[in-house]
């Protein structure tokens, strides 16, 4: 219903008494437009608070409608997608849960990333800044061991875990800040990160191979410790191959 500028507070506190787990305020150009979203037992007791209310019918499947933003994608063996999606017979499946915590293997940077870890020999790898864990998932599919993620953010961490239990495969997943923690040696490093944190990561790093994504083209490609062997580009975003310096 639409309560006029004057009539809001005494609107709002009423609403509270009706709908305490909340409901929503829009502005218009008649006053204020209070939403609640209920049953019709709900829309019985506006009428009865306020002496009317517009109902308008939500959809039944409004709860499942986020899914439809989240598509599996194909990278060369590798099925990247959520759970309730299918993926094909002759694909290496990676599931992950869309959650908190970023990748779903949608982004460009994460297909840059896995991509260009195809072309690697197989060996020891760190994932730093792991997010839902979808690289470390990928390169463990993939056969890289033993693979190592890192994230700063505990939600990712969990989220890292759970994913790469739902997957079947071994992930040592920490909470670390990567900037300051004590990181492992590794043949390969893989950072979806800012610009700005990998270069003041690389001096840090024990790897010899190290690719980095997560920033734009433009960007410079120099980072100290690091030899730059290639860069390869995709919807505006870049990724880069680093072999350490001899």
């Amino acid at each position: 219903m639409t309560v006029p500028a004057e009539r809001v507070e005494q609107a709002r506190a009423r609403m509270l008494e009706l709908f305490p787990e909340g409901f929503e305020e829009v502005d218009s150009s008649g006053g204020v437009e209070l939403v609640a979203y209920t049953d019709p037992g709900g829309e019985e007791r506006l009428w009865h608070v306020f002496g009317g209310a517009r109902a308008q019918d939500v959809a039944a499947d409004w709860r499942d409608r986020w899914k439809a933003f989240h598509h599996p994608v194909r990278i060369g063996p590798l099925w990247i997608g959520p759970p309730w999606e299918e993926p094909p017979a002759d694909a290496t499946a990676v599931v992950i849960e869309p959650g908190r915590a970023f990748g779903t293997g949608a982004h460009p940077t994460t297909q840059q990333c896995i991509e260009l870890l195809l072309e690697l020999e197989r060996g020891s790898l760190l994932d730093l800044g792991c997010g839902s864990g979808v690289l470390s998932i990928s390169a463990a599919k993939l056969g890289f061991a033993p693979v190592v993620a890192l994230d700063s953010d505990e939600p990712a961490v969990a989220a890292t875990r759970a994913n790469a239990e739902a997957n079947g495969v071994d992930v040592d997943v920490s909470v670390a800040d990567i900037l300051r923690a004590d990181l492992p040696e590794s043949d390969i490093a893989v950072a979806n990160i800012t610009r700005r944190t990998l270069e003041a990561l690389a001096p840090r790093l024990r790897s010899r191979t190290l690719i980095g994504s997560g920033y734009l083209p433009t960007e410079e490609t120099e980072l100290t410790g690091y030899r730059h062997v290639r860069r390869v580009t995709r919807d505006s975003w870049a990724a880069d191959v680093y072999e350490a310096a001899e």
